[in-house]
């Protein structure tokens, strides 16, 4: 028999990862194209030669998912294998029926085949959805393990949506490598909130790479962090698997993939942002992690906030950036900026849509359930380039930042702004204390 012709369909992470753990250098199998999806502008691409290795000289070509039918019909595709993340099951099996309905296999790879072991021990921080709390829980984490005297790498979820090749490995220790690396707003959420702490934090495109770079890092390395990206599962093996949960969407914990993944694997659920849900959402997640994995710690957390200057919020007119990718297919209708809003007497949340400019229309039409909200999209310069001419068009008294960093260092917002800061804190024992000092123990990590 000859090699089977392979798609694999992703969204510019976990697509590129399964390549290089599963398929890179195996000869059993042709991966003819990569489809791409949810994130704008990463198609029309390839993946380089220079990462895809010696079966492939020409690279692998990226294309729309819009292209998934032809492209198996015209390569005589035998598998196609779903590789990206926080997606309804629903979803899912779409993409299954119509790559079934065109006479090839549907796969999904699973975590023996994907997840590569490390020389350190590893703690991965995920989620059964994106935006539910893994960065201030990955935070936390970090700040327990250095009380005890010990070094933590973190290393990121990949976001490469530049030169794939540049952004093989990449190390941030200081904020001028954002710069340096040229970061998107979505990177910049995800790397500055650790570096301006002091931490190390890697990310990129070839994981076991990275990992080999982490192990040996050059201010010392006793423990790794896997800080997850959607609710993707680690590409690391854990030695210990925390999974957020969020209860403002109860029910999607077993209904999103891969996030029921996460539900069952975890060793440590955490119900997050108990201080803002319902008793009812909050009972819904605790019903179902009873259900998929009883034997699991259940930490009740919440996330307080904290704004810098809230007398720029009582009684103004306000418009809310939050987070992107917690908007569109995140889908979440509230976010830190909006849970300011209200605390601190808004007179109005200021609606962004007929302020909007140039590629944020496209994101609205793609995801018209953001509502009112305005979402810091900055995948490109033209992006930020619109983001900051619709803040600056936008009828408003404020500009309420709910963000993981200050937009204000990258555009120029002509607006008054405050910042919203916000930390997991836990409710009660367990906590994660005494989860990570029995880490401690088992590793003998003890310094």
């Amino acid at each position: 028999m000859g090699k089977r012709n392979v798609i694999i369909i992703g969204a510019a992470g976990r697509d590129f990862h399964n390549f290089n753990t599963f398929f890179r250098d195996n000869e059993q199998y042709n991966v003819v194209a990569f489809t791409a999806a949810q994130i704008p502008d990463i198609d029309g691409r390839k993946y380089p030669t220079e990462l895809a290795g010696k079966l492939y000289p020409k690279g692998i070509p990226i294309v729309a998912e819009a292209d998934l039918e032809s492209l198996i019909k015209e390569n005589k595709v035998h598998d196609c294998v779903f590789s990206y993340s926080d997606v309804k099951y629903e979803h899912v099996m779409h993409i299954s029926s119509k790559v079934n309905a065109c006479g090839a296999n549907f796969l999904l790879l699973g975590p023996n085949e994907t997840m590569i072991k490390s020389k350190k021990p590893v703690i991965a921080v995920v989620a059964t959805r994106t935006g539910c709390g893994k960065s201030q829980t990955s935070r936390k984490v970090i700040d327990y393990l250095m009380d005890h005297g010990l070094k933590v790498v973190a290393v990121r979820h990949p976001m490469p949506y530049g030169d794939l090749v540049a952004q093989k490995v990449q190390r941030y220790a200081v904020v001028d490598d954002l710069k340096k690396h040229k970061c998107t707003i979505e990177e910049m959420e995800e790397y500055e909130p650790h570096i301006v702490r002091g931490d190390v934090i890697y990310s990129g495109v070839d994981y076991e790479a990275i990992l080999h770079e982490a192990e040996k890092d050059p201010d010392g390395c006793d423990v790794i962090l896997w800080d997850g990206g959607n609710n993707d599962f680690s590409f690391y093996k854990p030695d210990l698997t925390i999974t957020v949960a969020d209860p403002h969407r109860p029910g999607n914990e077993i209904s999103y993939y891969p996030g029921e993944v996460n539900l069952r694997l975890a060793d440590v659920v955490v119900i997050n942002k108990m201080d803002t849900a319902s008793p009812e959402g909050i009972q819904t997640v605790r019903d179902n992690i009873a259900i998929c994995n009883p034997n699991a710690i259940v930490i009740d957390g919440a996330s307080p906030i904290t704004v810098d200057k809230p007398e720029l919020i009582k009684g103004k007119r306000c418009l809310i950036v939050e987070d992107g990718p917690t908007l569109t297919h995140g889908n979440m209708k509230i976010g830190a900026g909006t849970v300011a809003a209200r605390k601190f007497g808004a007179a109005e949340k200021v609606d962004a849509r007929p302020y909007l400019v140039g590629k944020l229309k496209e994101t609205y039409a793609i995801y018209p359930g953001i509502g009112n909200l305005l979402p810091a999209m900055g995948y490109g310069k033209q992006q930020l380039k619109d983001l900051e001419a619709t803040i600056n068009n936008t009828d408003c008294d404020t500009v309420i930042i709910g963000t993981p960093i200050d937009l204000t260092r990258i555009i120029n917002i002509k607006k008054p702004t405050t910042r919203v800061h916000y930390d997991l804190e836990e409710i009660g024992k367990p906590d994660l204390k005494g989860v990570l000092e029995d880490f401690v123990k088992k590793h003998k990590l003890n310094k």
